[in-house]
């Protein structure tokens, strides 16, 4: 019997998948083990094997495939929804031409490299050359996906990270949280005023200490580490797949905190790849869904849960075995304020859990601006300027801690940004709907977080993409995303008494 049109596209997805699933692998290679030397030999290696993937993905055949799958009226709703996400990809990757695609990669590349010197020596004006052909590049690109998506220039280049999304709805959630946080960041600094200054912990924290910390709090979590490693690299991330999660962080014997957020964080991703439905491997449907809703996995374990308070009266106990700690500095109470610690700061990475959004929101609307072509890039760092003094209160002194801090922009990452904030509203808004379930909550509070996994799992990370984003969050929560609960959530934990 001859395969179906569905049954041919799956196969050639699945062929597709693997090959992504090596290409992460060399990723993280790259990342933490890979001698110098083998820099030119790794790039050919990956620059051949994303070719191989872009030729499947522009196979003068899928156009018929898709054409007699749609026809199809035995598929089931996963087999549907696959289909759905198969055509989405397939229009992003043909949307583009093949000189403009290798354009932009080459720009986005070549201003990367002039940006890691560019920021150090607070120099927007010399990169502004190539920051203008990386912007004028992305427009094309917007402009040509736009018209075969059937959707702004902008909103075409944020569906690549987050599935669906629009500048309209992400406007209208938005509202009321830029409305209130001027006046809540100074609420919030007005109240850790009148409370004691938390005491930082007395250093030096070995390495090997804050591995063991780490790992012990990963497998807390849920973590597998015969799926799994943690290693260390320049920038912490997850990759891998979803049967081999690579996780790494880097380390400061001066601050564990830092390296054990990130690792929670990461944790966070981690569990929601791992979590994905088995059934599905290689399969557009069984993959993430999205930016935002990955960024709540992350979020919601280290934010909503590794900074409570009732998340520290469980870990306080190993840290102090695992850094010999002791004294006033190493009680629970003064762990939990000097993780909610709250100030108005320059960097977005640095920021705390109740001014990063307005971080976000800024380089939202200056994106949004530039790739309409409303903002030149001349007055990027007025602009910038003024908006900081609007959300945050500050401005920052020199481009270096304004417009040069990020590398999105410089690399061609325009539509990513606003999946951050809505991630962490996302985040909020799951948390609170899982503790509704009395078994998460008493979990919770003796230290067993296999009940959350396990709500998070029913809920989020075995539906995978077979739902649209509002959607999936109707389903687990109630409601759609609501900006209400994170406000409550940031009201609850830095104003209360």
């Amino acid at each position: 019997m001859s395969e179906t049109p569905y049954q041919s596209l799956e196969a050639r997805f699945r062929r597709l998948g693997a090959l992504r699933e090596a290409l992460a692998i060399l990723h993280w290679d790259s990342a933490t083990m890979m001698p110098e030397g083998a820099a030119s030999a790794r790039a050919e290696q990956t620059a051949e094997l994303k070719l191989v993937c872009h030729e499947l993905l522009a196979d003068a055949a899928l156009p018929d495939l898709f054409a007699g799958a749609e026809t199809d009226r035995g598929l089931d709703a996963w087999q549907g929804a696959n289909l759905r996400e198969m055509r989405r990809e397939f229009l992003h990757a043909n949307a583009v031409p093949a000189d403009l695609v290798g354009a932009f990669s080459k720009a986005c590349s070549a201003c990367e490299m002039e940006w890691r010197r560019a920021r150090p020596a607070n120099d927007f004006s010399g990169i502004r050359p190539s920051l203008q052909r990386v912007l004028d590049l992305a427009r094309e690109v917007g402009a040509a996906k736009a018209a075969k998506l059937g959707t702004t220039p902008y909103d075409a280049l944020l569906d690549q990270f987050e599935p669906g999304g629009s500048a309209a709805a992400i406007d209208r959630i938005f509202a009321p949280l830029i409305k209130v946080l001027p006046s809540l960041i100074a609420e919030v600094l007005a109240a850790q005023q009148k409370r004691p200054a938390p005491v930082a912990p007395a250093g030096p924290f070995p390495i090997e200490a804050q591995r063991r910390a780490g790992r012990m709090m990963m497998e807390k979590l849920g973590f597998e580490f015969d799926h799994g490693r943690l290693d260390i690299s320049l920038h912490p991330f997850c990759g891998g797949t979803p049967d081999d999660v690579r996780i790494t962080t880097r380390y400061d014997e001066a601050d564990f905190a830092r390296a054990l957020m990130g690792v929670l964080h990461e944790t966070g991703h981690a569990l929601y790849e791992r979590g994905l439905p088995v059934a599905w491997r290689r399969q557009p449907v069984g993959e993430a869904r999205g930016m935002s809703v990955h960024e709540s996995q992350s979020l919601l374990m280290e934010m909503q849960l590794c900074r409570s308070r009732a998340f520290l009266d469980f870990a306080v106990p190993i840290l102090r075995d695992c850094f010999g700690g002791s004294g006033a500095a190493w009680e629970a109470e003064n762990l939990y304020r000097l993780g909610t610690k709250v100030r108005r700061s320059f960097i977005r990475v640095d920021a705390d859990e109740v001014t990063y959004p307005a971080h976000v929101i800024l380089r939202y609307r200056l994106e949004r601006a530039m790739i309409a072509g409303d903002l030149a890039l001349k007055d990027l760092p007025a602009a910038w300027n003024d908006g900081m003094k609007e959300l945050l209160g500050v401005a920052p002194p020199d481009d270096r801690q304004g417009c040069l801090q990020d590398i999105h922009w410089y690399d061609g990452g325009f539509g990513y940004f606003p999946t951050y904030t809505l991630g962490a509203m996302t985040a909020a808004q799951l948390f609170d709907a899982a503790k509704r379930d009395k078994n998460v909550s008493a979990g919770i509070a003796r230290g067993d977080f296999k009940p959350l996994l396990g709500w998070l799992r029913r809920n989020v990370h075995g539906l995978a993409s077979s739902l649209p984003t509002a959607e999936l969050l109707t389903q687990a929560t109630g409601k759609p995303l609501d900006s209400a609960v994170f406000e409550a959530h940031l009201r609850a934990r830095y104003l209360a008494a």
